[in-house]
């Protein structure tokens, strides 16, 4: 038996129903803001709530309701959740074998300034690992690194999930982009482009902003010559390459002029007066260390020795850039048909690691707002996803490291004991996420906003926002919501471009409240449980920041309008 999605199940009114499909948003943040309840707690419990206004409301079957809420926790596990367990794991390894004692030596050896190490490594290397693999494992990685070298594990975390925000448009070889562009018909170009002509504003604003967080408005005057060397660098080249060249290399580029940049103008200029944290001044600087450089003080180690420590950083980041090669990614799945002896090699084993089986109960059962049925598939690519990537370069790790496979075992039994909370979080807020969309109503919100009227452009990057924040993910809030944007937008003489450019553009400022990102933050930096906390640091910055997207969209509809290509 079929079922076909109702958008105004409360008395015929979209506005009521709007309000009612908000009850799990709602008793979410209230949950996690005022509650302060535990993430897997709060995600549980709304994935319960979601379901029951599904079926009670919405009217969708008991059984596919439960099967959709099965379906997004597997993807919760796969591939997110697998990507937060491989990056704590190799995080843990480096650690085990010594090797971060000389990263986070080498990282003050650039400087010992904290404001300037959340810029590196936060800002830059978050944005590079944002844009050759996405899905969680820039904020894992570099927030486990800032913690690693002394950052206070909740700051480390909200610090990284802010920065964050610039690249995730970006992200994972531009997919987002490319993701939106065949169902909307809309070319990956201009949509690139417009999107290039938003978030360079952001680039610029964002360490700026990181900083004042971090040590107030006085105290972040005297690094501006440094903040500006970063973001400025990161800005100019991601409006570059997103207008000339298309949405794959943005971040990848811009990250890497904006570490480069930095990096030789500190070998020029330093802070008057170098800022630490006062548990640094103290002398709990980091773990295992006697000061801030963790190791002894004054111990400087050979570029070689450094370049080894980085090793499997370096590993990591080959290995993830190989993944998002649009031939290699085809092989991993199974499906590259090219010349290429070596993937056509791979390409059987990918093809046996892939499985789509269709969910029972649901696929093709639920007929969506075009009247066509939605497929429902657990999508298992267990090869090509950025966390085998990830895994391999544990692997590879431990023979830098020279860890034994008892000692590399271990290590990976304690890290899936320290994430089984958050990777419980995790399975839940996806699962919600796909009950609201399944059920109808993700859609129902989205109606309500499109019908605005001549206030739809400041309301469209908050369509964007909402999908990032019920999804974890820019693509699929693109997904979700690309299509209402650029019929909306064709009805109300907008350039339906812009419209799914602010649809991408306002879902990078929902990335830090985001239930997934949260989760996934808090794991690596040691918090599993602290969600609520890391809840209340981001929300008000990913208003904020939403609403410069919002005015910013509105404008670029009549006085900015030059902006726009």
């Amino acid at each position: 038996m079929t079922w076909s999605q109702m958008f105004s199940p409360v008395g015929g009114s979209l506005g009521l129903s709007a309000l009612v499909a908000l009850i799990p948003i709602l008793y979410f943040f209230w949950a996690l803001a005022v509650k302060r309840m535990k993430g897997h707690v709060a995600g549980s419990t709304t994935l319960l709530v979601a379901v029951l206004i599904a079926i009670l409301v919405y009217g969708m079957p008991v059984g596919m309701a439960v099967m959709s809420a099965i379906q997004g926790a597997v993807y919760g596990i796969l591939p997110i959740g697998w990507i937060i367990i491989a990056s704590v794991f190799l995080y843990k390894l480096t650690v085990k074998s010594g090797q971060f004692d000389i990263i986070r030596s080498s990282v003050v050896s650039i400087t010992e300034d904290r404001r300037l190490q959340a810029l590196l490594i936060a800002f830059s290397f978050g944005a590079f690992l944002e844009g050759a693999a996405g899905f969680g494992a820039p904020v894992a990685i570099s927030a486990a690194l800032l913690a690693g070298i002394g950052f206070h594990p909740l700051y480390a975390a909200g610090i990284c999930l802010l920065a964050n925000t610039a690249p995730v448009a970006f992200g994972a070889i531009g997919t987002p982009i490319i993701a939106v562009s065949g169902p909307t018909g809309i070319p990956a170009m201009d949509i690139s482009q417009i999107v290039g002509r938003q978030l360079p504003l952001l680039s610029i604003f964002v360490p700026f902003y990181l900083v004042v967080l971090m040590c107030g408005f006085r105290r972040t005057m005297e690094v501006l010559p440094a903040i500006l060397v970063s973001g400025l660098s990161f800005a100019v080249t991601q409006f570059f390459t997103s207008n000339y060249m298309g949405p794959e290399l943005p971040d990848i580029l811009s990250a890497l002029v904006s570490i480069v940049c930095l990096t030789l103008f500190l070998k020029v200029w330093q802070p008057r007066s170098i800022f630490r944290f006062e548990a640094d001044q103290a002398g709990a600087g980091t773990a295992g260390g006697d000061g801030p450089s963790g190791g002894k003080n004054g111990e400087t180690h050979s570029a070689g020795r450094v370049l080894f420590a980085w090793s499997p950083f370096l590993v990591l980041t080959a290995l993830i850039s190989l993944w998002g090669i649009p031939s290699v990614k085809k092989a991993l799945i199974g499906k590259y048909e090219g010349a290429n002896a070596l993937l056509s090699a791979i390409n059987p084993i990918g093809k046996a690691l892939t499985f789509s089986p269709p969910v029972p109960g649901l696929h093709q059962l639920v007929i969506g707002a075009n009247g066509k049925p939605i497929d429902a598939v657990f999508k298992l690519e267990l090869l090509v996803a950025a966390g085998t990537a990830i895994l391999f370069a544990a692997v590879i790790t431990k023979f830098i490291g020279r860890l034994s496979w008892r000692e590399w075992g271990k290590t990976f039994g304690e890290t899936l004991s320290e994430l089984r909370f958050a990777i419980v979080t995790i399975a839940s807020v996806v699962g919600f996420a796909y009950v609201a969309n399944a059920s109808g109503m993700s859609t129902t919100l989205g109606m309500t906003l499109a019908a605005t009227g001549i206030l739809f452009p400041f309301f469209s990057p908050i369509l964007g926002w909402l999908g990032v924040f019920l999804t974890g993910s820019d693509t699929s809030s693109n997904l979700l919501f690309g299509g209402l944007q650029k019929v909306t937008a064709i009805q109300l003489g907008m350039d339906p471009a812009l419209a799914i450019a602010a649809n991408s553009s306002g879902g990078v400022t929902g990335k830090m409240i985001s239930p997934q990102s949260i989760a996934v933050a808090c794991a690596a930096v040691g918090l599993a449980g602290k969600d609520a906390d890391l809840f209340r640091f981001t929300f008000k910055h990913s208003v904020l920041l939403l609403l410069i997207i919002c005015v910013l969209t509105y404008l670029q509809t009549n006085i900015l309008a030059w902006m726009l290509p």
